[in-house]
This record gives structure tokens, sequence and C-alpha cells, in this order.
């Protein structure tokens, strides 16, 4: 085989390899032109079509996600403004309340101090009635029973209201006086 080769070759004695056949190489030039315009009329655009959607398919989605982005961050600084004055209105709410409850407080105390001090007084008006009640009824008695064993012990009446009244009243004038010099004394 390679022997057919060499004859065919010497035959073509000015035929050099290196050199394209021109029918071969105009053929091969039409096709490269055919394919080069195929290519810049029909394939470019559509990539260049494709590559533009995409690119504004993606400058769209950045832009729709900054807007979401400031839309959150305006609505994250109304939520952030609106706790922060319900935190203030709370904190003003229990400040007023613990001064209401303060108020309330010292009035009760205020109120209750006044009713004690009221019934007290009540309580120590009622004693001093009481002891002056029975101080009196404790005299009438006294001197009662005095004037009978006086005229039991004497043997006689002693009858006369206004002078046993006088006896009694001195003697027990005695005996506050007599309590009252024991009592500084001690």
């Amino acid at each position: 085989m390679i022997s057919t080769t060499l004859i065919r070759a010497a035959e073509y004695e000015d035929a050099n390899p290196l050199i394209p056949n021109p029918w071969e190489a105009a053929v091969a030039g039409i096709g490269f032109i055919v394919l080069f315009i195929i290519v810049v009329k029909v394939i470019a655009p559509r990539f260049e079509q494709s590559y533009q959607n995409r690119v504004e398919a993606i400058e769209g989605g950045i832009n729709q996600a900054e807007e979401a982005k400031a839309e959150a961050e305006a609505l994250k600084a109304e939520y952030e403004k609106q706790l922060a004055d319900s935190r203030a209105e709370a904190s003003k709410i229990r400040e007023e309340a613990r001064a209401e409850g303060a108020q309330l407080i010292s009035e009760a105390q205020e109120k209750a101090a006044a009713e004690s001090a009221r019934i007290r007084e009540q309580a120590q008006a009622q004693i001093e009635a009481d002891r002056a009640a029975a101080a009196a009824s404790l005299k009438s008695e006294v001197g009662t029973l005095a004037t009978q064993l006086a005229s039991k012990i004497v043997g006689e009446a002693l009858e006369d209201d206004a002078r046993s009244s006088r006896v009694v009243d001195r003697f027990l004038a005695d005996l506050d006086a007599e309590q009252q010099t024991q009592g500084a004394t001690q």
C-alpha cells in the first residue's frame, strides 16, 4: 500500500503537500463564511437576548430585594419606635401607680391614725366618765355604809343627811390627800 501511494506521489512531482488545493480552500472558505453569518445573525443575537434577560432578571431581583430590605428596615424601625413608646408608657403608668399607691397608703395611714386617736379619746372619755360615775357611786355607798357603821358603833342614829354627807366628804378628802402624799413620796 505504501508503494502505490509513493508511485502516485511521484507522478505529481510539482504537487507540494503544504500548499492546499485551491478548490478545497474555496469550499472551506465559503463554508466558514456561511457558518460565520449564521453565528452572527442567528446564534449570537439569541445568546445576547438570553444574556440580557438574565441580567434584567438578576437586576430586577436585586432591586426587589433592596426594596424589600428597605421596607423591612422601615417596619423594624417603626416596630422599635412603637416598642420604645410602649415601654415608656408602661414605665409612666407604673410610676403613676406607685405614686397613687403611696398616696393611698399615706391617706389610709392618716385616716387610721385619726380613727385611732378618735377611738382613744372616746375610750379615755368613757373611762373618765365611768371612773367619775364609779367614784360618785362609791362615795355615796361609802358614805351610807360609814354612817350606818358609825350609828351602830355610837349606838344612836345619825340620820341627818346633810351632816353625815359633810362628814363623809371630809373623810374622803382626807383619804385623797393622804393618797396623793404617798404617791408623791414614792
